[in-house]
C-alpha cells in the first residue's frame, strides 16, 4: 500500500477501467462492486452479504467471498484484519500504497500517509538484507466522534 491521502476522497466507479486480471462481469460482481462503491468504512463479507440481501440482491455468502478476494487479489479493494482478526474490505480512493486509521468502535477508517513508515521499513529491511519487501500498518483508536461519546457517558 503507497502514500494516501484523506478518507473523503472519490471512489473509483464500479464501471471505471481497472488494473489487474480482467475478470468475467457477472450481475453478482456488479452488485458486490456497486454496494462496495456505496459504503465510507471497511466491511467483513458477512455484513456485506448482509447489505446484498437488504437490497434484494442474490448473492450467495460463498460468492460475496470469492468475489471479494478477486478483487482484493486485482488491487482493486483493500483487505485487512479489524481488531478481532475478521478481514474487511473497502474500495479505497487510493490506488497505490498507503494505512489506515481505524475505529475500533464504529469502523470510521481514513487514508493516511506515512513516509517515516516507509523509511523506517526501508532501512529495516536493508539493514537486515531484506528484498522485494512490503508491509501493512494499520492503526487502531478512537475515532474523534467516539471518543466523543465515550467522554460523555
Amino acid at each position: 500500500m503507497s502514500q494516501g491521502t484523506t478518507a473523503g476522497s472519490s471512489r473509483t466507479p464500479a464501471s471505471a477501467p481497472v488494473q489487474g486480471k480482467e475478470q468475467r462481469v457477472t450481475k453478482q460482481r456488479l452488485a458486490v462492486s456497486a454496494a462496495l462503491d456505496d459504503l465510507a468504512d471497511f466491511v467483513s463479507t458477512q455484513e456485506l452479504h448482509r447489505i446484498l440481501q437488504e437490497r434484494g440482491t442474490a448473492v450467495s455468502l460463498a460468492t460475496s467471498y470469492r468475489i471479494l478476494q478477486s478483487l482484493a487479489d486485482d488491487g482493486l479493494v483493500d483487505v485487512l484484519r479489524n481488531a478481532d482478526g475478521e478481514a474487511v474490505y473497502r474500495r479505497c480512493a487510493v490506488t497505490g500504497h498507503h494505512h489506515h486509521l481505524l475505529c475500533r468502535n464504529c469502523g470510521k477508517a481514513v487514508e493516511v500517509e506515512a513516509p517515516a513508515v516507509e523509511a523506517w521499513a526501508a532501512r529495516i529491511a536493508n539493514e537486515h538484507g531484506f528484498t522485494a519487501v512490503e508491509h501493512t500498518v494499520e492503526i487502531f483508536g478512537l475515532c474523534p466522534e467516539c471518543t466523543a461519546l465515550q467522554a460523555n457517558q
